[in-house]
């Protein structure tokens, strides 16, 4: 083979397909949760949350964060005498910040991150940003991005982050040759595994948005194309094409099949040869596809229920449908770029559910009417409808593992089997011998004749 066969949608798939769209009662996180991969991204930024206990309780309880870790993000809780008015809280902020700074002097990036309650009493951190940025420049660079949510989902949070970290990219130079941007926070494994590959592909130089340190932002303008690796990043790529880079439009890198074609649009934009794309890309794929072979035994014919959560479910819908042979019974997503995923609904089998918005109960009821194999939902469903006998997945779990690329497509499958593995164990009965070890009465000894 020395030409890359493209894919191909069975029709348009869902390209043109109706969307049920809902708004009632929402289940989702805030957009604070996405500091916990942001910061382990971005290597001296920090992230303050201006915000509640509440907020300070959620941010630790999902970080995971022991005792004697120092971690780069904190709340600065507004308390009582804040919202009472008996406070200057533009006051009390610059002192907070005067000693983070002070006792942190390896940030260089600082992050005023708004919250729930910082929005209700009105609290102007775009301007306390600008102000501690002139008092602190140039050591440290002061921005704000809201992590509120009030009509958000929680990974918009890192749309919020990255959107305001463009107005500080800088301007490439005009007679500069093309460059790649690629868009989206992923794991550094991930990162290193696309850099080799685009460097085999003979592309360059290709840049990561956000990158490792504060002080690598790429540069952009009309000679930038990027690529967007997350796909719940609408506000970024339109910031981004306002300064003159160029979207490649491409399904995400989930899977053999999304890779591929992710980096084949690259490829394609930088005129890379087809038979180059196939040499460097074959091993990879080849290792990736035997890898699913085995996790499709157990997924195959299976019925999946995706409750909007994370703006993950129609790659990922794609994903397991395409490659892995379940079925999908509904695929909700909070908001519906069809933009930006005008690729992945072409691949979709034609005729599926797709959902835009959320009415908890009325999602409730087709879920318990279809009775899926494996429903994805955030957590605070999850228990309730694993006590009423339904499998399920949280949904936040796909956003904090690495399941971008090749070598990663195996672990995404296995996080849907995992589920299914462990109700099959719990629904089969214990052995003779596993009774006996967990302490049940044996059979009386009987005499030898």
């Amino acid at each position: 083979m020395n030409a890359v066969i493209p894919i191909q949608a069975a029709g348009r798939g869902c390209a043109d397909a109706p969307v049920l769209k809902e708004r009632g009662q929402r289940e989702v996180f805030c957009g604070l949760t996405g500091i916990i991969w942001l910061h382990r991204k971005i290597q001296d930024a920090f992230f303050l949350v201006v915000g509640s206990r509440t907020c300070a309780h959620l941010i630790q309880s999902a970080a995971g964060v022991m005792i004697f870790a120092e971690p780069r993000f904190a709340t600065a809780i507004i308390d009582e005498r804040d919202l009472a008015g008996l406070a200057d809280c533009n006051e009390e902020l610059d002192r907070v910040v005067t000693r983070l700074i002070e006792r942190r002097p390896e940030i260089k990036l600082l992050f005023l991150v708004g919250s729930c309650p910082s929005e209700v009493i009105k609290l102007d951190l775009s301007r306390a940003a600008q102000r501690l940025s002139g008092r602190f420049n140039p050591g440290v660079r002061v921005l704000n991005y809201s992590g509120s949510g009030i009509e958000t989902t929680f990974t918009q949070g890192e749309d919020a982050c990255l959107a305001s970290l463009v107005p500080s990219l800088p301007a490439s130079e005009a007679s500069a040759p093309p460059e790649l941007m690629v868009v989206g926070t992923l794991a550094d494994v991930v990162e290193d595994q696309f850099a080799r590959l685009f460097k085999q592909l003979g592309m360059g130089p290709v840049r990561f948005f956000p990158p490792r340190q504060a002080g690598d932002l790429p540069p952009v303008g009309a000679n930038t194309r990027f690529l967007l690796a997350q796909p719940f990043l609408a506000d970024t790529a339109h910031a981004l094409q306002a300064r003159g880079a160029q979207r490649l439009a491409a399904p995400f890198p989930l899977g053999v099949e999304g890779t591929t074609a992710w980096l084949q649009a690259a490829a394609a934009s930088f005129g890379v040869d087809a038979a180059l794309f196939e040499r460097v890309t074959a091993p990879a794929r080849e290792r990736a596809a035997a890898a699913l072979a085995r996790q499709r035994t157990q997924l195959a014919g299976k019925s999946i229920f995706f409750f909007p959560d994370s703006q993950l479910e129609i790659p990922l819908a794609r994903f397991l449908s395409r490659e892995l042979g379940m079925a999908l019974t509904e695929v909700g997503t909070p908001y519906l770029h069809r933009s930006h995923m005008a690729e992945e609904l072409a691949l979709l089998p034609e005729g599926t559910f797709l959902s835009e918005g959320q009415d908890v109960d009325k999602q409730l009821d087709r879920c318990r009417a279809a009775r899926p194999d494996i429903v994805v939902c955030g957590l605070g469903l999850a228990n309730p409808l694993e006590a009423e006998g339904l499998t399920t997945k949280w949904a936040i779990e796909l956003v904090f593992t690495p399941i971008q690329g090749f070598e990663q497509a195996a672990d995404l499958a296995e996080l849907f089997a995992r589920p299914l593995v462990r109700r099959a164990r719990l629904a089969t009965p214990p052995t003779r011998t596993a009774a006996v070890a967990a302490g049940s009465p044996q059979p009386e000894a009987q005499p030898c004749n």
